[in-house]
C-alpha cells in the first residue's frame, strides 16, 4: 500500500529529471553553433577569408564541346633565344641578385611613374600561363586620387576589425614585429593601386559561362610575374590581401559578380627616408630537395 501510494511521485520525480536533461542537451546543441563562430572569428588565416560570394551562382554548361572560340588552334614554330652554359650561369645569377633585392615597401613616394611603364609591366603579368588558356585575370589600375583614398577607407575601416577582432592574438603578435597595422598611408600616397581580380568564370559571345580552369591559381602565377617587372623597373609595392574588403571594393570600382579580388598593390617609388624590415631568406638548403 505505501509502495502504492508513493509509486506516483517517484514518477513524477523521474519525469522532471528527464526533462531537465531534455532542456539542458538543447541548450548545448543551440550554444554550440555560437561558440564555433566565436572561435572562427578569432581563427588563424585561412584561404577562405579571401572568398567573395556575393551574387555568385556557377552553374557549367558542360556540354562536352570546347568553351573557346577556335575548334582547332594551329601550331607554330617555336624557337626561343639558347644561351650558352656561361651565359646561362651568368644571367640566372644576375637575375637572382636583382629579384633578392625585392622587398616589400610600405613607405612609396607620391612621385610621378610613367604611365607607360604601368602598361607593360602589366602587359608582363598578362604573359602568364593559365589553365586551359582562359587567361582569367583583371588588372584595374586605379590613379585617380579621390578614388584611391575611397579604397584605403574602406580597407582601412575592415583592417581595424581585423586586427581587433578577427586575425586572433597570434597572427597580430607575429606582425608586430614588422611594425605594420591598419593604418594604410601609402594608399593615397602612391601614384598607382593595382587590384587584381580573378575571374571565376568566363562570358562566351552566345552568353553562356565559360569555365575558368584553376583561376586562382593562374592569377597567383601573373602576380609572381608582375612582381617581378616591378622590380625589374625599379618600383616598389607591398602585396595586400584585403581581408573582407572584396565585395565592398568590387562595387565601388563597378567590376562583374564574376570577378574576385584576389590581391591589391601600391606602386611607385620609394619614399627618400624609407625603410624595411631587417629580414633574412631562408637558405637554398632549406627551400630546395633534389631528388
Amino acid at each position: 500500500m505505501t509502495f502504492s501510494a508513493l509509486t506516483p511521485v517517484f514518477v513524477a520525480i523521474i519525469c522532471v529529471l528527464i526533462g531537465i536533461i531534455w532542456n539542458s542537451s538543447k541548450k548545448k546543441v543551440k550554444e554550440e553553433p555560437s561558440r564555433t563562430s566565436k572561435k572562427e572569428e578569432s581563427r588563424p588565416w585561412v584561404d577562405e577569408d579571401l572568398k567573395d560570394s556575393t551574387d555568385l551562382h556557377i552553374e557549367e554548361d558542360d556540354d562536352g564541346e570546347w568553351q573557346g572560340l577556335d575548334n582547332n588552334i594551329e601550331h607554330i614554330p617555336f624557337s626561343p633565344e639558347r644561351y650558352s652554359e656561361e651565359d646561362m650561369i651568368k644571367r640566372s645569377k644576375e637575375f637572382y641578385e636583382l629579384l633578392n633585392k625585392r622587398r616589400s615597401v610600405r613607405f612609396i613616394s607620391d612621385e610621378p611613374v610613367p604611365r607607360e611603364v604601368i602598361d607593360n609591366v602589366i602587359k608582363t603579368a598578362g604573359t602568364s600561363p593559365s589553365g586551359a588558356h582562359t587567361e582569367p585575370w583583371t588588372f584595374v589600375v586605379v590613379q585617380d586620387a579621390e578614388m584611391k583614398h575611397k579604397i584605403r577607407e574602406i580597407i582601412e575601416e575592415e583592417e581595424e576589425i581585423n586586427y581587433k577582432k578577427r586575425m586572433g592574438e597570434r597572427w597580430v603578435t607575429d606582425l608586430k614585429r614588422l611594425r605594420t597595422n591598419w593604418i594604410k598611408e601609402y594608399l593615397d600616397t602612391a601614384p598607382y593601386l593595382i587590384l587584381i581580380f580573378k575571374q571565376v568564370y568566363g562570358k562566351l559571345p552566345d552568353g553562356k559561362k565559360k569555365t575558368h580552369y584553376y583561376n586562382e591559381i593562374s592569377v597567383s602565377i601573373a602576380c609572381g610575374i608582375l612582381l617581378t617587372a616591378l622590380q625589374n623597373v625599379g618600383l616598389v609595392t607591398v602585396t595586400s590581401t584585403p581581408l573582407n574588403c572584396g565585395p565592398r571594393l568590387r562595387l565601388l570600382l563597378g567590376r562583374p559578380v564574376n570577378e574576385k579580388l584576389l590581391l591589391l598593390l601600391p606602386v611607385g617609388y620609394p619614399t627618400k627616408n624609407a625603410t624595411v624590415p631587417d629580414l633574412t631568406r631562408k637558405p637554398l638548403d632549406d627551400i630546395m630537395v633534389v631528388i
